[in-house]
Parts: structure tokens; C-alpha cells; sequence
């Protein structure tokens, strides 16, 4: 006969019930709405020992387990065991399970307490390797005390290399040995408990097939379910099926692509690409390149050359359609791909979420100066989070965390942009999103955007190349102010006074831009900066003009001259018209972090552009709120996770 654990359901109260009343005495008995309440809840869980009785016969109930589940701990809340199922191994069975738990939770102990009076059941506990912690006097009623025990759970220093699963059609078929990686089937890793508990896991996707609701497909599918890192994701799997998509994401690599492929002289070329290495030595880059935008762990890439080298396909490989040659370079290279060390990183601490901020270290006007970065850190690791500062070399790890916060400059049409498109495809949450730097970044989008909505916004019109007659450059009211539609900074914005300097301009900024967008100009002393955070107010600044200058910035000045002023204020003294409207203008975009600049002239307020990335640096934004502005930023990324997987926080949390 041999005992199985079960997850339980809506329709074992009863059992619940009766467990309770036949093992334990009166004061120690759970009633049936607790029992009901623990079903149900959210951070308990119950687990049903059944005994099996031979072949043809119906399971039996033997016992249960009540676990309250804590970030860092469990506690065996009940056990009990039926006393005509008692001496058959069926509580230590329980309780592997609920170490088994701890551990593929990633959990530090165990705790649980005990009627100090029942010492066969005190010593049974200890004899698991439990220790007693501390004695609870009247715990369960006046005179009935309770002792307190603890296991603690034994870790390596750092991350276990076991973390790494590589899931396959037939394991028996697997002709590899690659250090510190389990191999298991794809059957095993969609139906067994172990893996559908366990966060802390890196599933490496190498079935046979991929194709919509192929096993392949499904291992990719709930392991982003399962808040597991898929290689390849379900979105990649998507990618390969769409060339358009293909050789839009291979965009920012179409330089490298032309350079590696000009000694090629046929029209069509591929290779093959295993966990981001080639054994073709003068296609490295282009290789490793290529694996961080379609991340799988073995890829075919073909081209064909018409005027210019492109995209022709991209697919994963079969196993079981490589040679021997192939399959020995298959080793090298994942032993070379799991060698790295950035699949175990030594913690001093235990984090609950890890969280990458995206820096440019070169970057000379960045959204947010070292002294800010550091108070980003220390609020977020107050907080929970492990905090890496990312570069762009470091696009291929992203998948590596649970949350992407971006703190350089963005672009549509740089690394930024794949870094954030690729971090939301992972399932991060991501500041700056893909699509609020989509929406913020063009000019002509926000300029329509805001006419849709009746915000007000500086007379603007739209000259567009092919279309603009010089012979009508006198016909506008000037002076103008001329933007290119993806301008940031003050870069890509010129100010006009004539129908000649209209002229001269656009024949530079059509070089760039199909659409240049001309607004009216509006003078004020100061440009107000609400900064938006979920759609409610986080800072208010007043950006005045550089000196002598119609900008906040001057980039044609000395350091000293190159930028105004700044006043920052409390929310609360905002004028009334002007975070009505920079509300409204920042709902538009989305519920991210803008930065909404504003003109007031007279009684009037008019949105010059939303902007995602807003600076927040030290000494002017967080000017009032203090380390309170980083807090509250950290503490949105961390809602935002703990929403996205449902975690509802109803009880305190078990002290540490």
C-alpha cells in the first residue's frame, strides 16, 4: 500500500471536520468555519494524505496538513492523522511534503506548535529535525501551554545551478551531459506538483516542436503561467511566425547584419545559432546578437540579399534532426551558456523580488543623477527588492528579473525601447512600458492625442515633405517653433522668426522626418513639470528658461548658462487649471510615470508634451517629498508585481 498527497478541494470540509475531531482534544480543534475560511484562503493551503489499497480498490483518507504559507517560511498550522491510519508512515509523509514545499519556495524554515503536554509528539518532531524554539504559556486555553519549533532549511551561498531545467520530448533520447542542469520530459514538467509551485526556476524549452498546442507550446505557456523564465517564450514562439515582426525586432542590428554578410557572395545564406554561440568564428557577434532578440536555445537564421541583406527566416531546431558533429557542438556551447555566473549570484540578504535599473553610465544628461540612483536602491531594498543596475550588455539576463525600471533616456528607435518591449513580453513589469514610450515619443501622436481629447495645446499644424511650398513660408504667423516628432531634451526643436529661417530649417529637419510639427510660440517665464504617477500627482516643479534663451535648455551655452532655474513645489499648490489638465493629458498616455509640461499664460493653460522617463534627481524633484518620491515609485513596481500574480496581503506576515 503506498500514500499519496493531494491538494484539496471545496468537498473536504467534511473530512476536515472529522479529522479535527477524532485527533485532537476540544481545545485544540479547529471549527468548521475556520476549516471553511482555510480552504479558501489565500495564503494557506491544504494537502490530503490518501492511502492506497490495492489495485481495483477506492483510496482512502488517511490525514491532512494545513500550511500558512509566508514569503520566508512555512507554518504546519495542522496536522493530524487519523488514528486507524496511525503507524503508517502517513505523518512523516506530510511532512516531506510540506519540507518539499518550503524548499521549492525557496523558503529559510519551518515553524510549528505543539501541545507541550504530548511529548511522544514533541520528540516524534524532533527526531524530524525540528528544535524547540520557545514555550507559549496558556496558548490554547488557560492552563494548556504550547511549545514553539522550528526547521531551519540549509542553503548554498548561492543560487542552485539546479534552478536550470531544460525540458525535452523524451529525456532517454537526451545525448548530453551539461554540468548543473536537470533534464526532465515535457510531460513531467506540465503535470507534476513540484514544478507548479516552485517560482524560482528557468525553463529551457528544447521539444521538438513548437506549433500552437504542441506539447513545446505548452511548456513555454505555463511556465510564464508559472512566473518561470521560458526560453523561448510563448511571444517568441509567436515572433517566428510573423516575417514582418521578425525583421522589425532585427531593426537596430541591420548595420551588423550588412557588415558580417559583405563577403558573402551567394544571394542566401544561413546558420545555426546554440545557446547564443556559432561554430562559424566570423559570425560571433552577429550570433550572439541575434540570440538576445529571438532568445532560443537553438536557432536556424536564413537570409537572402536583394540590394541588401535581410531576414528571410528564422526557426527553432529540432533535436532529433541534428547530426553528431552538430550535437557535439551542442555540448561545448551549453556547457560554455550555463558556466556563466550570472545564474548564480551570492545575496548577503534575502530579497523577495529582484528589480534591473537601466543606466547609461556615459549617458551626460541622464534622467536621474548618481545620488538619485543610490536613493532608488536604498528604497527599493527596503522595501524587498535586489537591485542590479543594468547596461545595454546586459539585454540578454533581463529575463532574469521581475521588474525593469528605466533610468537613460528612451528612444523608439534605440536599445531602450527592445529593452522594455522585450522585459513586458518576459511578464516584468516595466517603467518606462513599451507603449508609453511609443506614445510619448512622436510629437504628431500627443499633438493629435490632445486635439481628440479638447486639451489645449499651442496652435499647431503639420508640414509635411513633398507637401510644403516654400512660396507659402510667408503665409504663417510667426515666430513658429518647429519639432521633430521624436525630439526630447530640447534637441530636435528650433525656434523660427521668418518665412526664410522656416525654410532653411525644414530642408535639415526633412532629412530626418517625413513630418515636422510647427506649434505657435508661447512665452512665459517658467514651463510647469507635473510628474504623474498612476494617474495621481507625484511632484510639481517650475522649469525656468535658460538664460537669454526661449528654453529650459540651451545647449549652445556654457555649462553654467545651459539650463534655468527651478522651483519645486507641494502639490497642493499647484494651481488648480493646471493639474486639472495635466492629469487629464497623462491618463492619456497610460498609468505609468510622466513627466506632463505645462504653460500657464494669462488665466490658460496649454500642454507643450507629455513625457515618459521623467528626471528625478536630487536636490530639485524630490525637493519636498525627500527618499518619500524613490518609495513611492518602488512601492508602485512592487503593487504592480504582487497585483500581476495575485497576491492579496490579508494576514501580517510571519516575523523573521
Amino acid at each position: 500500500m503506498s500514500v499519496t498527497i493531494r491538494k484539496s478541494n471545496a468537498g473536504d470540509l467534511d473530512l476536515l471536520e472529522k479529522i479535527e475531531r477524532e485527533c485532537f482534544p476540544v481545545f485544540q480543534q479547529s471549527s468548521r468555519r475556520t476549516l471553511r475560511l482555510s480552504l479558501s484562503s489565500n495564503f494557506q493551503e491544504v494537502w490530503i494524505a490518501e492511502k492506497h489499497l490495492g489495485k481495483g480498490k477506492k483510496s482512502m483518507a488517511a490525514g491532512s496538513i494545513i500550511m500558512h504559507v509566508h514569503p520566508r517560511s512555512i507554518r504546519l498550522y495542522s496536522l493530524g492523522v487519523l488514528p486507524t491510519m496511525q503507524g503508517e508512515g502517513v505523518g512523516a509523509k506530510l511532512i516531506n511534503h510540506a519540507m518539499n514545499q518550503a524548499i521549492a519556495r525557496g523558503c529559510e524554515r519551518v515553524t510549528l506548535e505543539a501541545h507541550a503536554s504530548n511529548h511522544t509528539l514533541v520528540e516524534w518532531y524532533k527526531r524530524l529535525g525540528f528544535v524547540l524554539l520557545e514555550t507559549l504559556g496558556d496558548y490554547y486555553v488557560p492552563g494548556e501551554h504550547a511549545v514553539r519549533m522550528v526547521f531551519t532549511i540549509s542553503r548554498p551561498k548561492s543560487n542552485d545551478s539546479l534552478s536550470n531545467i531544460i525540458v525535452v520530448d523524451n529525456p532517454k533520447e537526451w545525448k548530453f551531459e551539461i554540468e548543473g542542469v536537470r533534464v526532465l520530459s515535457s510531460k513531467k514538467y506540465i503535470t507534476e506538483i513540484d514544478f507548479q509551485v516552485n517560482r524560482n526556476l528557468r525553463v529551457f524549452n528544447l521539444c521538438n516542436s513548437y506549433r500552437y498546442q504542441s506539447m513545446g507550446y505548452y511548456v513555454s505557456l505555463l511556465a510564464s503561467a508559472r512566473e518561470h523564465r521560458a526560453i523561448p517564450s510563448v511571444t517568441t514562439i509567436r515572433d517566428f511566425k510573423n516575417l514582418s515582426v521578425i525583421r522589425s525586432i532585427a531593426t537596430d542590428i541591420e548595420e551588423l547584419i550588412q557588415t558580417s554578410l559583405s563577403k558573402i557572395e551567394e544571394n542566401k545564406f544561413s546558420f545555426q545559432i546554440y545557446f547564443g554561440q556559432t561554430g562559424e568564428s566570423s559570425f560571433k557577434v552577429l550570433a550572439h546578437r541575434l540570440y538576445q532578440l529571438f532568445e532560443t536555445p537553438l536557432l536556424q537564421v536564413s537570409f537572402i540579399k536583394t540590394d541588401k541583406w535581410m531576414i528571410h527566416r528564422v526557426l527553432p531546431i529540432s533535436l532529433n534532426k541534428l547530426d553528431a558533429e552538430e550535437c557535439a557542438g551542442i555540448e561545448k556551447f551549453a556547457n560554455a551558456y550555463f558556466s556563466k555566473k550570472r545564474f548564480a549570484k551570492p545575496r548577503l540578504k534575502h530579497y523577495k523580488y529582484d528589480l534591473a535599473i537601466l543606466v547609461n553610465p556615459n549617458e551626460p544628461h541622464p534622467p536621474s543623477c548618481p545620488v538619485a540612483l543610490k536613493s532608488f536602491k536604498e528604497a527599493a531594498n527596503k522595501i524587498g527588492f535586489y537591485v542590479d543596475f543594468i547596461t545595454k550588455n546586459d539585454y540578454e539576463d533581463i529575463c532574469e528579473y521581475d521588474a525593469l525600471f528605466i533610468r537613460e533616456t528612451t528612444s523608439v528607435n534605440n536599445y531602450t525601447y527592445q529593452f522594455s518591449r522585450r522585459a513586458y513580453a518576459e511578464g516584468l513589469v516595466v517603467i518606462d512600458d513599451p507603449w508609453s514610450i511609443l506614445r510619448c515619443a512622436n510629437k504628431i501622436y500627443l499633438n493629435e492625442r490632445m486635439r481628440q481629447n479638447r486639451i489645449p495645446t499651442p496652435k499647431t499644424i503639420m508640414l509635411s515633405k513633398g507637401i510644403f511650398k516654400k512660396s507659402e513660408a510667408e503665409k504663417y504667423d510667426f515666430p513658429l517653433v518647429l519639432k521633430q516628432p521624436d525630439s526630447a531634451f530640447s534637441v530636435g526643436v528650433i525656434k523660427v522668426n521668418n518665412g526664410q529661417e522656416l525654410i532653411d530649417a525644414l530642408k535639415t529637419m526633412f532629412r530626418n522626418s517625413d513630418m515636422v510639427i510647427a506649434q505657435e510660440f508661447l512665452y512665459s517665464e517658467y514651463d510647469w513639470r507635473i510628474g504623474v504617477l498612476d494617474n495621481m500627482p507625484l511632484f510639481a516643479c517650475k522649469y525656468y528658461m535658460a538664460r537669454n534663451h526661449w528654453q529650459i535648455y540651451n545647449w549652445q551655452a556654457s555649462k553654467e548658462d545651459g539650463s534655468g532655474d527651478s522651483e519645486t513645489l507641494p502639490v497642493e499648490q499647484v494651481p488648480e487649471a493646471v493639474m486639472k489638465v495635466a492629469l487629464k493629458a497623462a491618463s492619456l498616455m497610460g498609468d505609468g510615470l510622466y513627466g506632463v509640461d505645462l504653460k500657464m499664460v494669462g488665466d490658460k493653460v496649454y500642454v507643450i508634451e507629455v513625457n515618459d522617463n521623467p528626471n528625478i534627481d536630487a536636490g530639485i524633484e524630490d525637493a519636498i517629498l525627500k527618499k518619500d518620491i524613490y518609495t513611492q515609485i518602488m512601492q508602485t513596481l512592487l503593487s504592480r508585481i504582487e497585483l500581476s500574480r495575485n497576491t492579496k496581503r490579508l494576514v501580517a506576515i510571519e516575523p523573521d
